[in-house]
């Protein structure tokens, strides 16, 4: 069939309401018409492609077979064109769009780059969300989440693996010699309380520490790690920016734990342009990892 052959939209929209909703009463309701328009409608588009679509059921409706796969086709069509609209929408809108992210990841490594980011796409607002473990994107706002994919992912989200996590010794590097000589305190994150343990088990010719001393985040693990106050069992994205820096070594350089860092949102979020800038946008620099 030509493009030129296809029948008016406002017919189609009012089959499609009829066939869904299975009544021509709801299908007037929900397209503001009468109940003979919506008739009217229903009767023009049967005529114009030449084919049966409804007969009378007692005092409904029924849709004929052609009608079941005339609306199916009309309902996807018109799904995306839904879809369309509101991404057109939000674009034109340019509303911000909401990061959520674990803090100290976010400190340590997204904030850094992000002028980077703001640079190269000055319309884009993006906000960052200071967040970890589940997620409720209704609740809090949020657009995309970057979380360590620990926890039940929901079904209703998508998951964009961003980098592997990766985990190491890290110190200054005048306390190289202590490590060297297993004298050295370790360092750790409340969040991951046995990580040495199981990096010692995993590790079994590593110099293990004298004692162990716990902080809140891992971002303040790192810092204090970089001011000489004892070796970090670091993860690599916490780290990469004070080694090439040369605040701190990593003499057992890194290695996989076997978890991932991902991107989360919801599987109905329309991807705008804008959406989509910032998800290549961490695509890119954790590919750099």
């Amino acid at each position: 069939m030509k493009r030129s052959e296809i029948p008016s939209l406002d017919d189609i929209r009012a089959f499609e309401a009829v066939a869904r909703l299975g009544s021509v009463k709801a299908a007037s309701e929900e397209l503001s018409l009468t109940h003979g328009a919506v008739s009217r409608r229903i009767t023009k588009l049967s005529r114009d492609i030449g084919i049966k679509l409804s007969e009378p059921d007692g005092r409904g409706i029924a849709i004929t077979r052609d009608g079941e796969i005339l609306s199916k086709a009309a309902r996807n069509a018109l799904d995306e064109l839904s879809k369309a609209v509101a991404t057109i929408k939000q674009d034109t809108n340019n509303n911000p769009i909401v990061l959520s992210c674990e803090r100290s990841v976010a400190m340590r490594w997204l904030i850094p780059r992000l002028s980077h980011f703001q640079d190269r796409h000055p319309d884009v607002e993006l906000h960052l969300s200071v967040g970890g473990g589940t997620l409720d994107f209704k609740r809090d706002r949020i657009t995309l989440a970057i979380r360590r994919l620990d926890f039940p992912i929901d079904p209703h989200w998508e998951v964009d693996v961003l980098m592997q996590e990766k985990i190491g010794p890290v110190m200054k590097p005048e306390m190289r010699v202590h490590f060297d000589n297993h004298n050295y305190i370790g360092l750790a994150s409340r969040t991951r309380p046995d990580a040495w343990e199981t990096w010692s088990r995993q590790e079994k010719h590593a110099p293990p520490p004298r004692e162990i001393r716990s902080l809140d985040h891992h971002f303040l693990m790192a810092e204090a790690a970089a001011n000489g106050l004892g070796v970090a069992l670091c993860p690599y994205v916490l780290a990469i920016d004070d080694i090439e820096k040369g605040r701190i070594v990593a003499p057992m350089g890194f290695k996989e734990d076997g978890s991932e860092y991902g991107l989360i949102y919801p599987r109905d979020l329309v991807l705008t342009k804008h959406i989509h800038l910032v998800k290549n946008w961490l695509t890119e620099i954790a590919a750099a990892i």
